[in-house]
Parts: C-alpha cells; sequence; structure tokens
C-alpha cells in the first residue's frame, strides 16, 4: 500500500505547486526518500565546489574515502597509485628542465636541498672535526690529550667535550624560543652569527701553555656550540615552514613531500662530515712531508687544525649575509598565525596549551631523541675496536681517518634513503623510526654478549658489518626521523621551541654517553647501549603519532579549534587513528573523528578565512572586483558561494534546486553555512585563557 501513497512533492514541491498538508506516516513510504540531513551535513553542491580542498586526490578515493579508512590491501594499492603518478610527475619535470637547461636539476637540487641545509652541513663539518682532531692532538700532544696527561688536566680535557656538548644544548632551547618570539628570520640570522664568532675563536685559541690552550679550545666549543644547537630548531622550522603557502599546490606538496624536504635539508649535516674527513686527509698530507705516516709534527698539526675550521668560517660569513639579505621572508607563516591567535610576542599561552594537550609527544620527541643520542655515541665503540683488530697495535691516524670516510658514505647512504622512503604512507615516519631503533639494538646487543668472538680475528669481519648497518640504520631511522618530528607535530607558535625542548634533552643523551664512557670498559658500554634502542622502540611505539600524508595546514586548523576551547568539535583526519599515537587513541583523543560532519565544518572555516581575505582587500584601497590573494584554493564558483550568487547572476539558491532536480541522492538543505544566511559573516569562538 505504501507503494501508492508516495507524496514525494509533499516534502519539496517544484516551483509553483501549493504543498498540502498530509496525515500520519502510514509505513515505509518516506523510505524512498533521500535521508533528511541536519545543518551540520554538506550538501551535494557544496561537496562539488570544496571537493578539491575537502577531499584532495592524493589523499582521497574518487568516492570520498579517505585513504587511512581504506582496508589494508585497498590502501596499498591507492597509495601505490599515487606515489607512481607522483614519481612519473616528478620525472617528466626534471627531465622537461634538463632539456631546457643540463645545469637546471643541479640549480633545482642547490636552491632547495643545499640552501637550506647549509648551516647545518657547516656544523656536521665542524663538529665531526673536532672528534677527528682529537687523535691527531693525541699523537702531537700526548702529554695533554694522551692517555696520561702529564702537562693537562685529565679533567679539562673531558670538559672540551661537555662544554661542546652544553653550549649545543643551551643553544637548542635558547635559539628555539628566540625563533618563536622574534621570528625565523632573526633565530636564522643570529645564529649564523654565533657560529662565525665560535669558528674565528676556534682558529685563532692559542695560550701561552698547552693547558691555556685546552681551556680556550674548550670554551671557543661552548660558544660554537650554541650557535650549532640553535640551528636544529630554527632550520627544522623555516625549512619545513617555508615550502608551504596556502595554495592548493602547494597543500598537496606538503602532504606528499615534506618529509622529503626537511630531511634532504638535514643529510647536509652528513656532507659536512664527508667534506670534512676529506679536507682533513689532504691537509695532513700537504702539511706532513707529503704523506699521512706519523711521526706527525707541530707545525702539521697546528695548519691542518686552524686550517679546518678557517673554511667554514668563510662558508659562514656567507650563510650569514645569505639569510640576512635573501631569506627576509622566513618567518611568514610565523607572523600569519600569531596574528590569527591576536599574539604578540612569545605565545605563553600556546606553549602550556601543548604541554596541556601534547604533553605524549613531548615525552616521544624528547625521549627518543635521547635514546637516539646516546646510539649516536655508542655507534663510536664499534670501530676502534675492529680497527685495533684488523690492525693490531700499529694502527695509524691515516687508518682511523679513511674507515671514518667510509662509514660517513654508508651514513649518507642511511640519509638518503630516509628522504626517499620517509613519506610514504605504507612505510613512513613512525615505521621507519621503530625498525631503526629495533637494528640498532639488534647490531648492538649481539656483540655484547659474545664480545671476545667478535672482536677476534674470526668475527671482526662480522662485528664490522654490524658496525656498518648500525650506522645505515641510525641514519634511515631515528636521526632522520627525530629531526623531523619534533618540529612537525606541534603547532606553529610554538614549534622552534618544542623542537629546542626536543633536541636538549636528545643531547642531554650524548652528554650522558660522553660522561660515562670515560668510566666504563668497553664491553660494559656495549652491556648498556642496545637498550636504549628498546626504550627508544617503545616510547616512539606509544607516544609518537605517525604525521605521514597530513598536511600542516589541518594540524594548524586542528590546533585552532584547541585554541578557541572547541577541540570537541572538530572532527578531521589530524585526529583520525592513524595520526595518533596509541597513548592518544587511550586517552579517547580520535573519539570525535567524524568524516562528514567535518566537511561542513570545514567550509564554516573556510568561510571565515575567505571574510578575512576580503576585509583585507576591501581595507587596501582596492577595487572590489579585484580577485583575492588565495594561491588558487578560492575558485570562481566558492567565491560565488560565499557572496550568496551565481556566475550567471542568478540566485545561488536556484542553482541549488537545480542541483537537486539532477542528483536525487542530495539533501533537502539548501546551502547555508550551518543556520545562518550565506551573507552573514561567522564569528570565530573567542578564544579560551
Amino acid at each position: 500500500m505504501a507503494r501508492f501513497l508516495r507524496r514525494q512533492n509533499e516534502h519539496d514541491p517544484p516551483i509553483g505547486e501549493i504543498p498540502v498538508p498530509h496525515g500520519p506516516e502510514t509505513g515505509t513510504e518516506h523510505a524512498d526518500f533521500p535521508p533528511r540531513h541536519t545543518a551540520n551535513y554538506a550538501t551535494d553542491y557544496e561537496r562539488q565546489i570544496f571537493s578539491h580542498i575537502t577531499h584532495p586526490d592524493d589523499s582521497y578515493t574518487a568516492e570520498g574515502v579517505y585513504w587511512a579508512d581504506l582496508p589494508f590491501w585497498k590502501r596499498f594499492s591507492f597509495v601505490s597509485k599515487v606515489d607512481r603518478a607522483e614519481s612519473a610527475d616528478e620525472a617528466s619535470r626534471i627531465w622537461a628542465m634538463f632539456k631546457n637547461d643540463p645545469l637546471s636539476p643541479v640549480a633545482w637540487y642547490f636552491r632547495n636541498a643545499i640552501l637550506p641545509g647549509a648551516g647545518l652541513g657547516l656544523e656536521g663539518y665542524v663538529l665531526f672535526s673536532i672528534g677527528n682532531l682529537k687523535p691527531l692532538f693525541s699523537a702531537v700532544w700526548g702529554m695533554c690529550w694522551g692517555k696520561t696527561p702529564t702537562e693537562c688536566s685529565k679533567d679539562w680535557v673531558y670538559a672540551v667535550d661537555y662544554l661542546e656538548i652544553i653550549g649545543i644544548m643551551v643553544g637548542q632551547v635558547f635559539v628555539g624560543i628566540i625563533g618563536d618570539w622574534i621570528g625565523r628570520r632573526w633565530g636564522l640570522i643570529q645564529d649564523a652569527l654565533v657560529m662565525l664568532l665560535g669558528l674565528c675563536l676556534l682558529t685563532g685559541s692559542w695560550a701561552a701553555t698547552l693547558q691555556g690552550w685546552v681551556i680556550m679550545y674548550g670554551w671557543s666549543l661552548f660558544v660554537y656550540g650554541i650557535g650549532v644547537g640553535g640551528e636544529y630548531p630554527i632550520t627544522a622550522t623555516s625549512s619545513m615552514e617555508n615550502a608551504v603557502s596556502s595554495g592548493r599546490m602547494s597543500t598537496r606538496d606538503d602532504r606528499l613531500h615534506r618529509g622529503r624536504k626537511v630531511t634532504m635539508a638535514f643529510l647536509m649535516q652528513g656532507w659536512g662530515q664527508f667534506v670534512n674527513q676529506v679536507v682533513l686527509i689532504v691537509l695532513l698530507i700537504i702539511f706532513n712531508r707529503g704523506h699521512g705516516n706519523p711521526p706527525y709534527s707541530m707545525t702539521a698539526a697546528q695548519y691542518a687544525f686552524r686550517l679546518s675550521f678557517a673554511f667554514p668560517a668563510i662558508g659562514t660569513l656567507w650563510l650569514a649575509y645569505y639569510r640576512t639579505w635573501k631569506m627576509k621572508s622566513a618567518g611568514r607563516q610565523l607572523e600569519q598565525a600569531k596574528k590569527k591567535a591576536h599574539v604578540t610576542g612569545y605565545d605563553v599561552q600556546s606553549m602550556k596549551m601543548v604541554i596541556n594537550n601534547f604533553g605524549g609527544r613531548l615525552l616521544a620527541t624528547a625521549g627518543g631523541w635521547f635514546c637516539n643520542d646516546v646510539f649516536f655515541y655508542g655507534n663510536k665503540l664499534f670501530q676502534s675496536q675492529f680497527i685495533t683488530t684488523i690492525t693490531g697495535n700499529n694502527s695509524t691516524l691515516m687508518d682511523t681517518w679513511t674507515w671514518n670516510l667510509v662509514n660517513v658514505t654508508v651514513s649518507l647512504a642511511g640519509y638518503y634513503a630516509a628522504s626517499m622512503v620517509i613519506d610514504n604512507k605504507m612505510y613512513g615516519r613512525k615505521t621507519m623510526q621503530q625498525i631503526g631503533f629495533l637494528m640498532c639494538f639488534i647490531m648492538f646487543v649481539i656483540p655484547a654478549f659474545n664480545y671476545n668472538y667478535y672482536t677476534s680475528k674470526a668475527g671482526v669481519h662480522s662485528f664490522q658489518a654490524m658496525y656498518f648497518l648500525s650506522s645505515f640504520f641510525n641514519q634511515f631511522g631515528p636521526n632522520s626521523v627525530t629531526f623531523l618530528v619534533a618540529g612537525e607535530v606541534y603547532p606553529t607558535q610554538i614549534r622552534a621551541s618544542a623542537h629546542g625542548f626536543s633536541a636538549m634533552v636528545g643531547k642531554a643523551g650524548a652528554l650522558l654517553a660522553a660522561i660515562l664512557y670515560n668510566y666504563i670498559s668497553d664491553q660494559t658500554k656495549f652491556y648498556v647501549v642496545p637498550w636504549f634502542g628498546l626504550a627508544g622502540m617503545l616510547i616512539t611505539l606509544i607516544w609518537l603519532p605517525d604525521t605521514t600524508g597530513l598536511d600542516l595546514k589541518e594540524q594548524e586548523r586542528r590546533w585552532q579549534y584547541i585554541l578557541e576551547g572547541r577541540d570537541n568539535e572538530y572532527h578531521g583526519i589530524a585526529i583520525h587513528p592513524q595520526h595518533l599515537s596509541l597513548w592518544e587513541r587511550w586517552m579517547g583523543v580520535g573519539k570525535n573523528y567524524h568524516p562528514d560532519l567535518d566537511v561542513k565544518a570545514k567550509i564554516r572555516d573556510l568561510r571565515t578565512e575567505w571574510d578575512e581575505k576580503e576585509a583585507a582587500r576591501a581595507g587596501s584601497d582596492s577595487e572590489s572586483t579585484l580577485p583575492i590573494d588565495d594561491d588558487g584554493d578560492f575558485t570562481d564558483e566558492i567565491h560565488d558561494y560565499f557572496r550568496g550568487t551565481t556566475t550567471n547572476g542568478n540566485s545561488l539558491k536556484g542553482k541549488l534546486k537545480e542541483s537537486d532536480r539532477q542528483s536525487p541522492s542530495r539533501s533537502n538543505d539548501d546551502a547555508t553555512l550551518g543556520d545562518q544566511p550565506i551573507n552573514e559573516k561567522i564569528e570565530p569562538a573567542p578564544r579560551v585563557n
């Protein structure tokens, strides 16, 4: 009977027909109608015109399903398809660049990897130089740097390492705060100047006595360390933010390649180490009678170590120039975030709210970095042992430096492998860090419990292989990932501070290793080190979220809801279980995830952004017909939607009614933003203090 009582026109009569009242429901006649949505759901027309923003094709299927909501095999197929298409597109663009100018791909790499990572390349050069110079100092000035010093205090010799690490820790926190307080550009400039001052002190360091020289050398390293420490938060945040603007293509690039861009800057640290080792070998051969064999003269040592510091001083001077005059927009994204939050100076409120809302993330980024730095220092344990076993007690300085060069080459392979895989959604940051920690744990725990065999002639090659594998997986794992995630999992306003804090705690791990290794035997070191890998893997598993494939703009959107005290109203993918840690899931952070509700909410947020752009344009005394500077996100249809008109001058409601007849599955709501008229501005909720 119900099939003969279908009364669609009583619900949405065509123009010119008067709706008539009807009686109570008689059964299932309403089942033939599309479900009636509330104003919290987007209409089909809204979904259509906003689809490039709300459902980008690199993250959503044609049916509008987010990649992380797909079953495993469908997810794998979708991710692989997107990656293949992106790789093919990049290859075609590189080929087009090459055909136009064979050197243009090299210029692109210089602009996008070498320049952003120049500071890290210089600090990698210098810090590696400090470690490489110790055996030279020991060979030439054994009365001070040897195992049994007679003219210098052993405590001051040990303090050289401590002062260097403490200086780095101070710089990481200090420059991180400056980067969020005064701005990214100022942080970049002062960082280069502090490093330049430290290099000048290192190059000219000397005193009337060897003890005095060691003291000056240590404090010069402290000054340089402040600059080095600042490079971590300021380079990570600036390279991450400057690669992203508000446009459609840049947001896509952020989702697909943000990790690669940051890691490509970070791997310059490895190139700095490589270049330093080559320079030291060449300098020693030049000034030591044309060969690298002992004995080493004081003159050769003086030239080698002073020139090794003078060369990067020239590069750092150029870096200070470049950051001052060529990077004037480095802090643009931070300025926009502060303006939106109505904050000037340092955003103390955001810091408090990050501690309250992202405490688990701070534990993950800081704790993971701490465990990694213990391993980073522990890697040197292998080298001294297998070199001694291979060469006996006749190893020379050149033997040590040559094996260093091989190890750095292996590390560079790990850096590049990380940059190629770190944005893959099926592997990504979190898995890479866990596997890296696990492999380092295995590479250290095996020789720990069979130490005598692996340090003998019979087992030395296996020992050597584990050494190189630990170097590879340290870079293709926690060393690259900690640098990236310590910035990207936090909001813009305090990103540099959070990164600096995490890096500072990480360097505390290096300080622990530097102190501890001076007082325990080599075999005991192998007993101690592996467990930090296991701890790092567990910290990553429980507290680290996986932000692979999640753009910074969406994370900032969620943060805005938190700032306004509306975190329960956020339903977007930033709280999808895929992008939350186990701890956050246990705490119920993802309970409000609802992709359908989020579409309408995102349109409201876009309306607020559109209103702000309209107000800014109107305030610039420009003609109202000029386009808004929106980098391609706002199409003509979106502008007409927000203005309440269509391109042909008809009302938006008329267009929506036409869409109703063409698409019977859409809801019966008209295109209003919630319960408000289209032309009414939606005011954001006040910020909660």
